[in-house]
């Protein structure tokens, strides 16, 4: 049994993940400042023996004894992270800092949740862990994609310097029960829309693509990654390598729900990535994992989540 650290642990992976800890029989203690994670992803947990929450934003130092850690922590969608870019920034570099600092007194194994964003809107199709990426310091999602490649810096730098043992993991589009329904994602947005009967808005004209991986698929990633074997740092890239275009899902959505709802389009963000796709053959290697659940099984477990809740 380990004490583990899992910051960000009641937002959407978060939460899932300090299931994943409980069930190998871990005890764990979830950090959160709960600026988007929110208190009812872990409501089932609070009787839970082995289970500790503790609001704290790891943009301040954190002292605690854990065994590892996993580092999530940071808002995830373009509504949240771009609400306060400054501050989306300091929880990616000086959260970063923070808890690697807290890894190297301690010495013990920790994980960063990087993103596919790093990959910024990729000019090479699909993306293996060694293309660079393109993107933009000066953009409007700038603030996390450019946040997250600081992150993964640190982490590289805490591990050649102080021979720190990190894992970094590249998360690709994740969805399923305990999104928020209000956080602009394009599998909850759609979802939502669908079960009000709302038109489905599309931006662009539709034919941009995106990988979709269910979350249990990607918390089994995580997991298998932290314990992997030393000196397998990673980067890595964990999501499902079946694309879709926005037309597809939201065409699959309808159909699911039964909905009556009708698509508009509207015109495309700035600096919106118009493909995204994981080369997972490093995952499949060292990992032994690649994702399980199809698209539209997982549209039904998430679309029984947000009828319950909407």
């Amino acid at each position: 049994m380990k004490r583990i650290l899992v910051t960000g642990g009641s937002g959407f992976l978060g939460s899932h993940l300090c299931d994943k800890l409980l069930q190998e029989g871990n005890e764990v203690l979830c950090v959160d400042n709960l600026f988007t994670g929110r208190k009812v992803n872990i409501e089932h947990l609070s009787s839970h023996k082995k289970f500790e929450f503790l609001r704290h934003d790891i943009t301040f130092p954190l002292y605690v004894e854990v065994d590892e850690i996993y580092n999530l922590a940071c808002p995830a969608s373009p509504i949240h992270y771009q609400f306060d870019p400054v501050q989306t920034t300091k929880t990616s570099v000086l959260g970063a800092i923070n808890m690697l600092g807290l890894a190297k007194r301690l010495k013990v194994r920790i994980l960063q949740a990087s993103t596919s964003e790093v990959y910024g809107d990729p000019e090479i199709h699909p993306q293996p862990e060694s293309y660079k990426g393109s993107v933009s310091t000066t953009g409007i999602r700038a603030c996390y994609d450019e946040g997250k490649r600081c992150s993964e810096t640190l982490f590289f730098d805490y591990h050649r310097q102080h021979g720190l043992d990190i894992k970094v993991m590249r998360i690709f589009n994740t969805y399923g029960p305990r999104m928020n329904p209000d956080d602009g994602r394009v599998v909850s947005n759609f979802i939502v829309q669908a079960l009000r009967g709302e038109d489905i808005t599309i931006f662009g004209d539709g034919m941009q693509t995106r990988s979709f991986c269910y979350v249990s698929d990607l918390i089994d990633g995580m997991y298998k990654l932290m314990n992997s074997k030393k000196g397998f740092t990673g980067p890595v890239n964990i999501g499902n390598p079946v694309e879709f275009t926005m037309l597809e899902l939201a065409e699959l959505v309808i159909k699911l729900t039964e909905s009556k709802s009708k698509l508009r389009f509207l015109p495309l963000p700035q600096d919106d990535p118009l493909q995204r796709q994981p080369i997972i053959q490093l995952a499949k290697e060292e990992l032994g994992w690649e994702p399980k659940v199809k698209l539209e099984e997982g549209l039904i477990e998430s679309i029984k989540y947000f009828k319950s809740i909407i």
